[in-house]
């Protein structure tokens, strides 16, 4: 309506004005020289009535966006005028103020209400340009490092000078973590980071926790399933052999004094044998056992080497088949892409993948249609992985978290070792390794 009348009272005007132009041109060619003087006074004053209604309805429209762009609200346009298209311009420029003046206090709400989420969040969150400039730093991150205000990573250099070395190499999508030590004690920080992009400037956004608290927690924990197992493996082999010590000494003894050997029967004699044979192959078990401690605790340093991982499954896949007593179970490798390679122990990681496929045979039992797969790739964060998978029935979800506690085990045979152990190796390796389990198993080791 308003870009309505406005183009209306400038068609107007210049008709009035060619108009009035052929009326000078008639007039001159006539020699009415009065009239055609009269007449031009008259087309310079429209002319410049017509650049002066130009005039107030650019600068109106300057001075709107002008003042939106320097965020001020207050500059209002009277609305009742003599001319009503002006009238109607202003109405709008007045709307239009209100509606952007009520999208940027929304837009302020807003953003303070996510600020005031990360200035409570037990976490530091801060982002940084690629100059090193820290445009945004919550309070909980100042606190961490104990250094405030945060302005560049330069500044971490006074925190610590391996921090800063970290920060100054940080890429995106990495993970990792730092121990800071400072006069508030050590302090254990994972650090994740991100790109974003904001206004075409391309930023990192770091997000920094103290996990000190949930290591000692996990630690605690593991502390408590390890010894509950110690306990029942210790007990189940103590128990028997203090059973049958207490019953060979009675033949022995009677109250205070010893029995003369004359006084034996055979069936005593016969029992004392059975039952010192009985405790020899308890403490045999009870060595084992501690022996398979000793074995975990002292797993070697890696020494690494690029392996391809085509050949490394295709040795698993070897000695896995040479172990099988089930012709039914179909052994598969799946390498994506086919020339993948994996700085690693070969011998520590066969030890680990061979484990997995025995796992995985023992589970599949006599299942006519047995299938495990070895799967090499990479995942969605770019990181080298092997996946051992099987069609057997699932782990049950109450046992996925003590699978790999060391000595922990559902088999009638077997240490409990295992899982443990591999998990070990591929720590030692700087990776991890995971289960999923639902209706089929899936083992990742992550590199």
């Amino acid at each position: 309506m308003v870009s309505r009348h406005i183009y209306i009272q400038l068609v107007l005007r210049i008709l009035f004005i060619c108009l009035n132009a052929l009326v000078i041109a008639f007039s001159f060619f006539n020699e009415q020289y009065i009239l055609c003087g009269v007449m031009f006074l008259i087309l310079v004053w429209q002319t410049y009535y017509l650049i002066s209604y130009v005039n107030q309805t650019n600068r109106k429209i300057a001075y709107f966006f002008d003042a939106i762009k320097n965020e001020d609200f207050t500059l209002r346009f009277p609305e009742k005028l003599s001319m009503r298209s002006l009238e109607e311009l202003n109405h709008s420029l007045n709307m239009l103020n209100e509606m952007i003046q009520d999208i940027h206090l929304k837009k302020q709400a807003q953003e303070q209400y996510y600020q005031e989420i990360l200035r409570q969040a037990d976490m530091g969150v801060f982002t940084i340009n690629l100059k090193g400039h820290i445009l945004y730093a919550n309070p909980t991150v100042q606190n961490l490092l104990n250094y405030w205000p945060l302005n560049h990573i330069k500044q971490l250099a006074q925190v610590d000078l391996n921090l800063y070395d970290l920060f100054a190499k940080l890429e995106p999508f990495e993970s990792r973590v730092f121990e800071l030590g400072n006069e508030r004690g050590k302090r254990l920080l994972a650090l994740k980071c991100t790109s974003i992009s904001i206004e075409n400037e391309t930023l990192l956004l770091v997000i920094a926790h103290d996990i000190h608290k949930e290591l000692d927690e996990k630690e605690t924990d593991s502390w408590v399933k390890l010894i509950r197992v110690l306990t029942h493996e210790i007990m189940n082999t103590i128990t028997p052999i203090t059973s049958i010590s207490e019953s060979i000494l009675n033949y022995f003894r009677k109250g205070d004094s010893i029995v003369p050997i004359n006084e034996f029967t055979d069936h005593e004699i016969k029992n004392t044998v059975k039952g010192l044979e009985v405790i020899k192959e308890q403490g045999k078990d009870l060595m084992s056992f501690v022996q398979s401690y000793r074995k975990f605790l002292s797993v070697p340093e890696p020494d690494k080497e690029i392996i391809s991982a085509n050949k490394l499954l295709d040795k698993v896949r070897v000695l896995l088949e040479s172990q099988k007593e089930d012709n039914n179970v179909a052994i598969e490798i799946i390498i994506e892409p086919q020339d993948i390679e994996l700085f690693i122990d070969e011998k520590q990681i066969t030890q680990v993948l061979l484990n997995l496929g025995k796992n995985a045979m023992q589970s599949l039992g006599n299942n006519e249609q047995g299938m495990i797969r070895f799967i090499a790739g990479t995942n969605d964060m770019g990181k080298k992985i092997v996946q051992v998978w099987d069609n057997g029935p699932g782990i049950p979800i109450e046992l996925l978290d003590e699978i790999f506690v060391p000595f922990f085990t559902t088999k009638k045979t077997g240490t409990g070792i295992g899982l443990s152990l591999s998990k070990q190796i591929m720590r030692l390796h700087g990776g991890s390794i995971g289960v999923a389990s639902r209706e089929n198993t899936l083992f990742t080791l992550t590199f």
